[in-house]
């Protein structure tokens, strides 16, 4: 099975309370009663916007370094492959506290940790915590992802292929959580054969 997500365009800021949510609720190689989440994401001519949710009891936030490892806290992901063919993709996690990680390949074995001058600024990345969870907003732009590939445009009609994760290996209760299937038998996230549709509406 492979899911698709519609993204909207918009005109200034993002209205979250209108955008469609993509539920991250394929629950993986794990039990996980206790943890939700779902990813909302919209764009303009320049960027890509980005928001993911989760509802989690028990929230894990201790790295704040550079090379940390958001994936070891409570962590919310988006991975996805800027152009048809291509199976490079981006992958970005963030943590609670902010801890961030940006890497690119194409798969985990040809895998780079990226770290850009000016991320925080980059990005515009603002976590919260909320009554029963946290979020993660955060914004892609087109420029970013030229340096990667440099025809990319943010057009109506643009297919990407991409996932979004919901994970926390030494959390209370460790979780991995998924937007569109995967079919590996143990944990692995850098699948882009098992990446969902991700069409610009």
């Amino acid at each position: 099975m492979t899911r698709q997500y519609q993204i909207q365009k918009i005109t200034g800021k993002p209205d979250w309370n209108k955008i469609e949510k993509a539920p991250i609720d394929q629950k993986l190689w794990l039990p996980c009663e206790q943890i939700s989440a779902y990813a909302q994401l919209a764009y303009d001519d320049s960027r890509l916007y980005v928001r993911l949710h989760a509802e989690e009891p028990t929230i894990r936030a201790e790295n704040t370094g550079m090379l940390d490892q958001p994936c070891q806290d409570s962590c919310l992901e988006f991975f996805f492959c800027p152009s048809a063919g291509d199976l490079r993709y981006f992958n970005i996690e963030f943590s609670p506290s902010g801890c961030m990680y940006l890497g690119f390949g194409r798969s985990i074995e040809e895998h780079s940790r990226l770290l850009v001058t000016g991320a925080e600024a980059l990005f515009g990345a603002r976590t919260r915590r909320t009554d029963g969870g946290w979020e993660v907003g955060y914004r892609v732009t087109a420029e970013f992802v030229r340096r990667f590939f440099p025809e990319f445009e943010l057009r109506r009609g643009l297919r990407l292929r991409g996932n979004f994760y919901k994970c926390g290996d030494a959390t209370v209760q460790p979780h991995y959580l998924a937007w569109n299937p995967v079919t590996s038998e143990t944990p692995a996230f850098h699948r882009p054969e098992d990446f969902g549709e991700i069409v610009l509406g």
